[in-house]
């Protein structure tokens, strides 16, 4: 499970919605996650971050397992690939599913967890499965990273947003969140400051089946009625939800890291 860790990261064109699949969010999506996060760490987890990470941030972290996978190393092309997202058919769940022979992102957070927890694992595996951990706690908050099995998470769903070609799982990744022109820092504030007490409790939960029930009650609701040539007419109906995927996946990412540093044993 070894691998160099590589911390540049190259900026993706400002509009550009090309992606591979099971490529959740962009780097702004998960860097604005990532930053909202750190605003809700308690001191255990803070202290554990640092340990194992350093000085990185969580916005530094959040893009790294992405970044890896243009790495030509088998693991990173064929291994680790499964894990960024789950497969969950319509009228199921995850638990009657189950995970498939390769793993999923949730097989893949159990397994990561207890590297972190393990004080004898090597210091590049702790950090890999850290980095790993704070990606994938934000691609499990975009809902096409629950995918249905019949299109690829919404990669097979051609669409043109603003007259370009693209696809809809592209379209949530970055497309919506570069269209609105703003940093990862202008998002993380924006969203922080919107959150109310209620949304604090219910969107905190370090669950990740919740998180996968809770994509999957909003994916259908992704996919455009009336045409695939979307622009303004699909943001303003839809902008609102992925604001709080966006939160969600802060406090999400927040929870897990609290309880992953804080529990005595992974659930």
């Amino acid at each position: 499970m070894r691998a160099p860790a590589l911390l540049a990261f190259g900026l993706l064109a400002a509009l550009s919605l090309a992606a591979p699949p099971a490529r959740a969010w962009g780097p702004t999506g998960h860097r604005a996650i990532g930053l909202l996060a750190e605003g809700y760490l308690g001191p255990k987890a803070r202290a554990g971050l640092m340990e194992i990470l350093g000085t990185e941030s969580l916005a530094e972290a959040s893009t790294w397992a992405d970044f890896m996978r243009s790495s030509p190393e088998p693991f990173w092309r064929f291994q680790a690939n499964p894990w960024h997202f789950v497969t969950v058919p319509d009228g199921t769940t995850w638990e009657k599913v189950g995970p498939p022979p390769q793993g999923d992102a949730i097989t893949a957070l159990s397994q990561f967890a207890a590297t972190v927890r393990n004080p004898d694992a090597p210091p590049a595996d702790r950090q890999l499965a850290l980095r790993f951990i704070i990606h994938i706690v934000g691609d499990l908050s975009q809902p096409l990273h629950v995918g249905n099995g019949k299109d690829r998470g919404g990669n097979d769903v051609r669409v043109t947003f603003f007259g370009r070609p693209t696809n809809l799982h592209a379209l949530w990744d970055s497309g919506i969140i570069e269209s609105e022109l703003l940093s990862h820092g202008e998002w993380a504030q924006w969203l922080d400051r919107r959150l109310t007490p209620e949304q604090l409790r219910d969107w905190s939960s370090p669950d990740p089946l919740q998180w996968v029930a809770d994509a999957q009650a909003i994916r259908g609701g992704l996919y455009p009625e009336g045409g695939t040539d979307l622009g303004y007419a699909y943001v303003f109906l839809h902008l609102e939800t992925l604001k709080q995927q966006l939160a969600k996946g802060g406090l999400r990412t927040a929870a897990y890291l609290n309880w992953l540093f804080d529990e005595p044993a992974p659930r």
